[in-house]
């Protein structure tokens, strides 16, 4: 009993502690600006935290079953997946604040005047931007089915099943780069099999609870901060987040592919 007791404790903090992972955060961080309350930035945090939970029951039990032993280059080659992603969300969210500066400081020689051209941001879906246009006949703008927003936003935008799927996805590819990882920590110090399936439920739990309570705390400045301080606006964590992600990506493609020779094995 002692031992339950402790193989629950153990993978339920753990759990909480391995959603407070740098890339988790980062990557999960780039998708809270298009959820403008606590609730839905939380819900983002859960999400992704049974997409990781899964992963890791799944694969994570298929290898302690099986016994499975994941060669090293696979594990690599997976954490290459997560920088890979990060570099693409962080490329994604600084597009999008390309588009925003481009509205606030690309279009100072229009005139606002009714005679002459000018412009008003506004958005479709996640996708920012603005309509040169003036009030004379011959001025005018396109219509809200031409606009080249992302295909999957102007198909899905309005649907919630695609909103929760993002962060599930995330935490699918999050979820097999770090069986690997997780397996050969508990592999050696919980001998029964039927014993380490249940420290992956338990750790799942633990992170799925873990990162609800990061994405809450995240979003909370943002939340009611906005409006208030121009910190606080959701621009600006559309900046932070796509940067870091951005960044912390290249960092991890270096540090796995060269430092750790992913590149370098022939």
């Amino acid at each position: 009993m002692t031992t339950l007791f402790t193989v629950i404790a153990l993978g339920f903090f753990l759990g909480m502690r391995h959603a407070t992972d740098p890339d988790h955060v980062i990557a999960v961080s780039t998708i809270l600006d298009k959820e403008p309350s606590l609730k839905k930035a939380s819900k983002i945090g859960i999400f992704w935290g049974i997409g990781h939970s899964f992963t890791i029951l799944v694969f994570g039990g298929v290898v302690i079953l099986f016994s499975i032993v994941i060669p090293e280059k696979l594990s690599m080659g997976l954490e290459m997946g997560v920088a890979f992603m990060l570099i693409i969300l962080g490329l994604w969210n600084l597009r999008g604040f390309q588009k925003w500066m481009n509205i606030n400081f690309g279009s100072k020689a229009n005139k606002s005047n009714d005679g002459y051209v000018h412009s008003h941001p506004h958005s479709h879906g996640d996708y920012i931007h603005t309509h040169p246009h003036g009030h004379n006949p011959e001025n005018h703008g396109h219509k809200a089915k031409d606009v080249p927003t992302s295909k999957l936003d102007k198909k899905f935008g309005h649907n919630k099943i695609y909103h929760n799927l993002r962060p599930v996805i995330i935490g699918v590819i999050h979820g097999f780069a770090g069986t690997a990882a997780l397996t050969l920590m508990i592999i050696p110090l919980i001998k029964s099999a039927w014993m380490a399936l249940i420290y992956l439920v338990i750790f799942g739990l633990g992170t799925i609870v873990g990162m609800m309570l990061i994405t809450g705390a995240i979003a909370l400045p943002f939340v009611y901060g906005k409006g208030k301080l121009a910190i606080f606006n959701t621009s600006n964590l559309r900046i932070l987040a796509g940067t870091a992600s951005l960044l912390f990506g290249m960092y991890m493609v270096y540090e796995i592919g060269f430092a750790q020779g992913l590149f370098l094995q022939s």
